[in-house]
């Protein structure tokens, strides 16, 4: 990942959260970032278009839920282009687009829970 987090300081500055708000939204994030995994596979066996279970694949440069809610975070506190976005998380800008389409609906979702 590109982005490493010394301290809570440094943590408030890049997603506008403490380390302890992080970590009190992160068990919602992943929860909901679960469910819409299991969505997108379940409405994929029913059209026949599934070719992996949830998970399978490549991992890509956000592996971790953890790593997904602070590309999303860092996105809405800094928002930077996303040619920097992607060098920032080591990816192409067209990823760094996708993955920010993708993550915000569950970011809003999580901040609304």
């Amino acid at each position: 990942m590109g982005l490493h987090i010394r301290d809570d300081r440094q943590m408030k500055a890049l997603t506008g959260l403490s380390q302890a708000q992080f970590d009190q939204l992160l068990p919602v994030f992943s929860d909901l970032y679960q469910g819409t995994q299991q969505k997108t596979y379940e409405g994929g066996v029913e059209s026949g278009t599934r070719r992996r279970k949830p998970g399978g694949g490549s991992k890509g440069k956000l592996p971790t839920i953890a790593e997904k809610l602070l590309f999303v975070l860092y996105y809405y506190k800094t928002y930077p282009t996303f040619d920097v976005l992607g060098t920032q998380f080591d990816m192409v800008r067209s990823k760094a687009n996708e993955n920010l389409h993708k993550l915000s609906p569950i970011l809003y979702a999580t901040l609304v829970y």
